[in-house]
């Protein structure tokens, strides 16, 4: 496919446009997910796993960025992979990447689908959605999308119910409820938990893509991250906590609507605020499908241009200026999800691909401080070598315990790894060889759609 120039993004981004497109890509998950962790481990052990893994992206996003910054990028970590150890790192850090945000999607259409049923009982959870599929799937064809300024909007909001949702069942909580059941610690449990600990803050990475929009890289960029996982890590706390003090919180445990059914329990499932927190609440998690299917489709056009899929894939719509068939080939996986997985099932997928695109990032990111020392890094990782090591030390730990944990959602994940690097070698990709001009540059049709 022939690209047309690409051109220079405007730096137009602050802070609180980071913090907006970063705590909106992720609210989703304090939303619902992660009371499935309460399963396994338990009020308490959930706790200290959500620590652990709240180190593993502090030092995980703070040295993301500095890949991102050096290597502006659509594939990202795809990109970064590539230039650090060829075509057959590229394609494990694209296959990670694409699992991610390819299978977060249809898990958060589970928890929208959820939402609506919990309103209105004799609306199908599957049936909308899959609604919601088709519906932001032509939203994001006719390239329409939120601007910063709506990013902000709808993140505040989400944010404020989740503030009101702790004010209001506060009064209910009752430590005895927080720790029965709970004790003595179930270390085995708190390990199988790690993946809906992940998906407390999964995606927020996305956010990183837009760096070279950013005012002043260097010091906004820490300072929008900063302030996102300061929000997420404060109320992932505050609603894990208060949530699982009002009532016996395995009531709550299997659920994708946990919050509404919380507020149900304190003031009665036929209060007024019941209602109105269960219909905001659905703000949120539109924000983060919105924003899966776009981090998704970027992902499949981007690994498409580069030749590791379909060519097809990189094609962009004349009239609206958007990757239409990237668009629609995500939403064939999210549907195929939707129809054969549970809730539970899509998290651990989506969060395999995840902590495999972290370790890979993290690699990509040692490599290259040795391979390309006179890379432009507008912005380095703190406390370099200890920041990446130790999120490639616990993402790693993460990956192998995750698959430990659950063997048949590994074994499919390892069988489409190897079925994809089969097919690369079988069509000779892997002695094609895309030039570093080609893999920083985004044709300027999808800027402008983006």
């Amino acid at each position: 496919m022939e690209h047309t120039p690409a051109e220079q993004l405007k730096r137009v981004l602050k802070p609180i446009h980071l913090w907006a497109i970063a705590v909106g890509l992720v609210i989703s998950g304090e939303y619902f997910g992660w009371n499935y962790g309460w399963q396994d481990a338990g009020t308490v052990g959930f706790l200290i796993t959500t620590a652990v893994v709240t180190v593993m992206y502090i030092t995980f996003i703070f040295s993301y960025t500095e890949l991102t910054t050096a290597i502006p990028h659509a594939g990202g970590a795809f990109a970064y992979a590539y230039r650090a150890m060829g075509p057959f790192g590229g394609l494990i850090a694209g296959y990670a990447t694409l699992v991610e945000f390819l299978f977060a999607t249809p898990g958060i259409a589970f928890a929208l689908g959820s939402y609506l049923h919990f309103l209105y009982p004799d609306i199908s959870v599957l049936g909308s959605a899959l609604f919601f599929n088709v519906v932001f799937i032509l939203l994001n064809i006719s390239g329409v999308k939120e601007s910063a300024a709506f990013s902000v909007f709808i993140t505040l909001l989400a944010v404020a119910e989740l503030l009101l949702f702790m004010g209001i069942i506060a009064p209910s909580f009752k430590m005895e409820n927080y720790l029965a059941n709970s004790m003595p610690l179930n270390w085995g449990g708190m390990i199988a938990a790690l993946p809906f600990a992940v998906w407390f803050y999964l995606a927020i990475e996305g956010v990183a893509q837009v760096a070279e929009e950013v005012k002043d890289p260097k010091r906004n960029i820490p300072k929008g991250y900063i302030s996102a996982m300061l929000t997420l890590v404060l109320l992932a706390i505050g609603v894990m906590v208060l949530t699982g003090g009002i009532t016996d919180w395995r009531k709550l445990s299997n659920l994708d609507y946990p919050l509404p059914e919380a507020i149900a329990i304190v003031l009665g499932r036929s209060s007024g605020w019941t209602k109105i927190f269960a219909s905001i609440g659905l703000f949120g998690l539109i924000a983060s499908f919105h924003g899966t299917i776009l981090a998704s489709s970027r992902q499949v056009f981007a690994m498409a241009r580069s030749g590791y899929l379909p060519k097809r894939l990189s094609v962009v719509n004349a009239k609206f200026k958007t990757p239409h068939w990237a668009i629609v080939a995500g939403g064939v996986v999210s549907f195929i999800a939707l129809m054969t997985g549970t809730t539970s099932q899509i998290i651990i997928l989506s969060v395999m691909g995840a902590v495999l695109m972290y370790m890979m990032s993290m690699v990509s990111l040692f490599i290259l401080r040795k391979k390309e020392p006179e890379l432009e890094r507008p912005f380095k990782s703190p406390v370099y070598p200890l920041f990446p090591a130790i999120a490639l030390v616990i993402s790693t730990l993460c990956l192998l315990t995750i698959m430990y944990f659950n063997l048949m959602i590994s074994l499919i994940f390892i069988a489409g790894l190897l079925l994809s690097i089969l097919i690369f070698i079988a069509m000779g990709k892997h002695k094609v060889k895309i030039l570093n001009d080609d893999m920083l540059e985004m044709p300027a049709t999808l800027i402008k759609s983006e």
